[in-house]
C-alpha cells in the first residue's frame, strides 16, 4: 500500500441538533459518496451512539503518508459545501481525532 504501509485513520465525533439530523444525515451521506471517489480513500464508517440518538462518528482510512498530505489533496467543492452546512447542523463543533493503528484483527 502506498504510499504509506499503514493508513492514515480519522475518528471523527459529530453532536447534530436533535431537529437537524435528517437534514445532517443526507448532507454525510452525499460527503461520504464523494469522498469514496477519492484516489486515497480506503473506507469510511458511520456509527450512531446507541444511548444518544443525536451522536454519531465517522471512522475514515486513508492511503496518505500524513495528516498534511491528506489536507493538501481536500481543498474540496463538495467538501466546503458539507462544511458550510455544519454550523446550522451541530451542536458544537466536530471533534476529529488522528488515530495510530496498533494492531489490526479481522
Amino acid at each position: 500500500m502506498t504510499p504509506s504501509d499503514t493508513p492514515l485513520i480519522f475518528y471523527v465525533k459529530l453532536q447534530v441538533k436533535p431537529e437537524r439530523v435528517d437534514a445532517w444525515l443526507e448532507a454525510v451521506h452525499t460527503l461520504i459518496d464523494r469522498m469514496a471517489e477519492e484516489p486515497a480513500f480506503i473506507s469510511c464508517d458511520l456509527h450512531r451512539d446507541a444511548n444518544d440518538p443525536t451522536l454519531f462518528t465517522l471512522y475514515e482510512r486513508w492511503n496518505e503518508a500524513s495528516v498534511q498530505g491528506f489536507l493538501d489533496h481536500q481543498s474540496t467543492d463538495y467538501r466546503a459545501a458539507y462544511d458550510a452546512l455544519l454550523p446550522e447542523l451541530l451542536q458544537k463543533p466536530r471533534e476529529p481525532q488522528v488515530l495510530e493503528l496498533l494492531q489490526s484483527w479481522g
